[in-house]
């Protein structure tokens, strides 16, 4: 590094010192987010080197991501994309490549997914002509169980996708089991669970694929960003050609001929000795992120380890001071699991003498940010009328979800001062609703 540019990014990072937002929690005042990124002066630095060396595209700061981040997630292979939505689609599409041969997944053939979750877990199942298969959660870990799983598999099932609910593991090491014993393909959404263990072993180290967004609510951001994850090097090739338009070539952008036989291939109908650079075997797309927004995630991953223990933290100490409060159901983590929350359920039972919609009125007036479970059942949005799909069993619990259940915060921006005052805040509804 440069002494110039040493002393510019000395210069950023006391700039963002003086200009942090630091300010004293006010009471009724400060707004307390349920999700948010956590940024430091070394996080500014990182993105302004990338900038000043106007690394535009994806290059050396998004290769160095995707070999730590493969790393530090147990897998092989890690592939960055511009969102964990585009992670979905790309791991998903992958499955329905004619370079599977016998286990290709083809229009028609069923997904199992859950009801109760976020749209682009599932979206990805109907843009590639497939069938999702909904089965129900429990209320307490807000996943569905190995059991309703197994009960779901049909004639035509070729393949499970379900995301870990807020951070909580669902039971993947048993659905993984069912996957092997009836020859099914598993992805894990992790979207919200980097960090979370089930059974000592880290999630989105079960299925034969992983997603991981890094949206600024997530436990690393990019701004915008997610990532395709797996050992398996035939699935990793196929994404790398779906994210990368498709094309045959695995040369990077800016390079040539690293296979040696760049014009030594006939493929298709083409003819033989065509541009291997312009060879595509797959219909696909750009769903490639920037170097700036690699750089972004590699000084974020420093602080993984910090990030994650605050968010249990800030969970433990929220589940402790709500234990009394009547009329609400609390979550619980999966049996066996630790997770690496990305925010707190509260259900609120349909009996109790008031509604979801007015504790969170009561929360809102305070600046206590909420959010829903999500699309809670995805099968009564107006996207979804009208689509082909198949539910076993009732969807009981993802109505109740729909109709009572809310999240709030755990991220590491709060503090103890801001999970205090939510629990006083609850509690105070909860008692003049005695």
């Amino acid at each position: 590094m440069s002494d110039r540019l040493a002393h510019i990014l000395d210069e950023v990072r006391q700039y963002h010192r003086e200009t942090s937002d630091d300010k004293e929690f006010v009471v009724g005042v400060t707004e307390i987010w349920p999700s948010g990124a956590v940024l430091d002066d070394a996080d500014r630095a990182a993105v302004v080197e990338a900038a000043l060396t106007l690394r535009i595209a994806a290059g050396r700061s998004a290769r160095t991501f995707e070999s730590a981040f493969a790393r530090r997630m147990r897998r092989r292979k890690a592939h960055l994309t511009n969102s964990g939505s585009s992670a979905n689609l790309l791991a998903l599409t992958a499955l329905t490549s004619p370079q599977l041969g016998q286990r290709r997944l083809v229009p028609g053939d069923e997904v199992i997914t859950v009801a109760a979750g976020f749209p682009t877990t599932v979206n990805p199942i109907l843009q590639n002509g497939l069938v999702p298969v909904f089965v129900d959660i429990d209320l307490r870990t807000y996943n569905t169980t190995a059991e309703r799983v197994e009960k779901a598999i049909g004639p035509r099932t070729r393949a499970i996708m379900i995301a870990h609910a807020l951070g909580n593991p669902f039971e993947v090491a048993e659905v993984a089991q069912l996957a092997e014993e009836h020859d099914l393909l598993l992805i894990e959404d992790t979207c919200d669970a980097v960090g979370s263990t089930y059974k000592g072993q880290p999630v989105g180290t079960f299925g034969d694929l992983a997603t991981v967004s890094f949206y600024p609510a997530h436990h690393l951001t990019m701004g915008e960003g997610g990532c395709v994850l797996t050992s398996n090097l035939a699935l990793a090739r196929i994404v790398e050609s779906l994210r990368d338009w498709g094309r045959d070539c695995w040369c990077e952008p800016g390079e040539s001929d690293t296979c040696r036989k760049r014009f030594g291939y006939q493929m298709g109908t083409l003819p033989a000795g065509y541009d291997h650079k312009y060879i595509f075997s797959h219909v696909g797309y750009n769903l490639k992120a920037t170097d700036l927004q690699a750089a972004l995630g590699l000084s974020q991953l420093d602080k993984l380890d910090d990030f994650c223990a605050a968010r249990r933290r800030n969970w433990a100490r929220l589940r402790s001071g709500l234990a009394e409060v009547p009329w609400l159901l609390l979550p619980e983590p999966a049996p066996g699991s630790d997770p690496s929350w990305f925010g707190f359920a509260i259900t609120v039972d349909p009996e109790a003498p008031f509604k979801r919609a007015q504790l969170v009125d009561f929360l809102e007036s305070r600046k206590i940010g909420t959010r829903r479970l999500f699309a809670g059942n995805l099968t009564r949005h107006p996207a979804y009328l009208g689509r082909e799909f198949r539910v076993c069993g009732e969807l009981t619990n993802s109505d109740i979800v729909t109709e009572h259940t809310f999240w709030i915060g755990v991220y590491p921006g709060l503090t103890e001062e801001m999970i205090d005052y939510v629990i006083a805040s609850v509690t105070e509804f909860a008692g003049a609703h005695r």
